[in-house]
């Protein structure tokens, strides 16, 4: 259970700010993904101290922040996507998120679950790991779930997710230098990440598998793309979006080439 008396330790004491200008390269690209009113800006601002630069995404209204930050002798790059209830591509929010979780580099994606709402972060959560599995959860408002009277009980949580979970409180810093830990022993391959799934009826499940097999028939060098489980349920949904890339044959143009290409793509 989580103690309020932790709020006061200095946990996070090695989380430095950089100077921008002088930065020369970038260890580690991190994101943060979750629904809206979740706490993703508080971790932001929490880690970056506003040390961020601010855009647009190619081609959209919506702004663009990236911040920056040292831990341990690191430098961070880090990315807040936009707040989403989903990765349907209905709004502009949505299709940048799932964008950019499928077709650009990046080391891990940090989920940011709400301690007093987890069932209906889930739902977003589930959606994520269909992508990647380069995730981590940050529980935020934890102190917040304590007061509620809510438990959580962690190790059961972890257990049916099958992902590392981090009880943070974005406000203070309570806890992130442990998700930040947890963060590089993952990407360093210390700890290997197989997230639970969910598990069709068998004739979705056959049906999944016979548009994989499709795809990977019709374009060869998809054989070992991690996504392409996402593509078929999507394929499978009726996606608009990956039908008109199939059609114009560009999907595997899409799949396997870097961010720039992408976005060169999306203007056309």
């Amino acid at each position: 259970m989580f103690n309020n008396s932790d709020n006061n330790k200095c946990e996070n004491c090695n989380i430095n700010k950089i100077n921008i200008k002088k930065i020369t390269k970038i260890d580690y690209v991190i994101v943060l993904v979750g629904n809206p009113n979740v706490g993703k800006s508080t971790l932001f601002n929490y880690l970056t101290k506003l040390n961020v630069r601010v855009g647009n995404w190619p081609g959209k209204t919506v702004l663009k922040y990236e911040g920056y930050f040292e831990y341990k002798n690191k430098i961070f790059k880090i990315i807040d996507l936009p707040g989403t209830y989903s990765l349907l591509s209905i709004s502009q929010d949505e299709e940048i998120t799932r964008n950019f979780l499928l077709f650009s580099n990046y080391d891990i994606a940090i989920f940011i679950l709400d301690a007093t709402n987890i069932e209906r972060n889930l739902l977003l959560y589930f959606q994520i790991v269909e992508i990647t599995n380069k995730v981590v959860i940050a529980l935020n408002l934890i102190d917040e779930a304590n007061r509620k009277g809510i438990h959580i009980d962690l190790e059961k949580l972890h257990n049916k997710l099958k992902v590392p979970i981090v009880p943070i409180i974005a406000q203070t810093g309570y806890n992130v230098n442990i998700l930040l830990d947890q963060i590089i022993n993952i990407i360093d391959n210390k700890i290997e990440i197989k997230p639970t799934k969910i598990k069709f009826n068998e004739n979705i499940e056959y049906l999944i598998k016979e548009i994989e097999n499709d795809l990977i028939t019709n374009y060869p060098e998809l054989s070992n793309f991690e996504n392409l489980r996402w593509i078929a349920i999507r394929l499978l949904a009726g996606d608009n979006f990956i039908k008109e890339l199939i059609s114009k044959k560009i999907l595997h143009k899409f799949l396997t080439k870097q961010e720039n290409v992408f976005n060169k793509i999306i203007k056309a």
